[in-house]
């Protein structure tokens, strides 16, 4: 199969830069990947253009105006571009074990989807692997927590058991969809502007239609780096009431999502490969 992975990024070009480093020393590349711009500005775009010069596989860059937090509306327009038939999706501030991949693609079901988990470095930590280039963080390494989630234990794995998990671990900085069940479901719900419950939300109408989660444990490794929260609650926003009335409804399709964007890319967005300089 044919794989998209979806780089969410707004104005953090140092993180984003060792995120597709990571991302190119994979040891199964994706088919293409899509850096999911929610309007960064100018150097955002000269760092997706250096790197593309080196990169191992299409790159493209789907920005948008910057009118505010509408990382659910970049995501459907990067489903829209893409060519994959499974899509990953992963934030432009983690950085990724070099089998994070392959390990989707192994766990990956027909009407499942997979939801990864993730380990935070600290401040320091963070600061020093973006003044190394540091892709490699030991389990062990100070300055990290929730440091579970940095083992990869392949041999250690139990069976993939696909079912509802509800809404515990949700997180949409680390998860796999099938294309096609993302087009049914109409993708993200754009109504949830500012951060939170976008990813939950997008779950719980996965379950009303008949998807099943399959939790990755020790496999599908990835160091979230430390920074401020792009607006550190959703308090104030009626993110939580559109969750609720998504759960109440039983909900299975959002009224706006991809589909808004599918004319847009209908034909595929430039691989800036072929435009990058000598």
């Amino acid at each position: 199969m044919k794989v998209s992975l979806v780089v969410s990024t707004y104005n953090w070009p140092q993180a984003l830069d060792l995120a597709l480093a990571a991302i190119a020393r994979q040891s199964r590349l994706p088919d293409e990947v899509i850096v999911a711009d929610d309007g960064s500005a100018a150097p955002t775009r000269e760092l997706i253009e250096r790197v593309a010069m080196r990169f191992p596989v299409r790159l493209v860059h789907v920005w948008q105006e910057d009118i505010g937090f509408r990382l659910a509306r970049v995501r459907n327009r990067a489903i829209a571009a893409s060519l994959g038939d499974y899509l990953i999706f992963l934030d432009g501030d983690m950085v990724i074990e070099r089998n994070f991949v392959a390990d989707h693609i192994a766990a990956a079901r027909p009407r499942c989807f997979t939801q990864g988990q993730r380990t935070l470095a600290g401040e320091t930590l963070s600061a020093r692997m973006l003044a190394t280039h540091q892709l490699d963080v030991h389990p062990f390494a100070a300055d990290l927590t929730h440091r579970g989630g940095a083992w990869r234990l392949p041999l250690l794995r139990t069976t993939y058991r696909a079912r509802n998990y509800g809404k515990k671990r949700v997180m949409g900085c680390n998860q796999g969809f099938w294309r096609e069940d993302l087009v049914a479901v109409n993708g993200f719900d754009e109504r949830m502007a500012g951060w939170g419950r976008e990813d939950t939300e997008l779950a719980v109408r996965a379950y009303h239609a008949g998807l099943r989660r399959i939790q990755l444990y020790g496999t599908a490794v990835a160091v979230h780096l430390h920074h401020r929260q792009r607006g550190d609650s959703n308090a104030g926003t009626p993110n939580d009431a559109y969750l609720a009335e998504s759960e109440h409804l039983r909900r299975t399709r959002c009224d706006h999502g991809v589909a808004d964007h599918l004319a847009d890319f209908a034909v595929a967005p430039t691989d800036l490969r072929a435009t990058a300089g000598p």
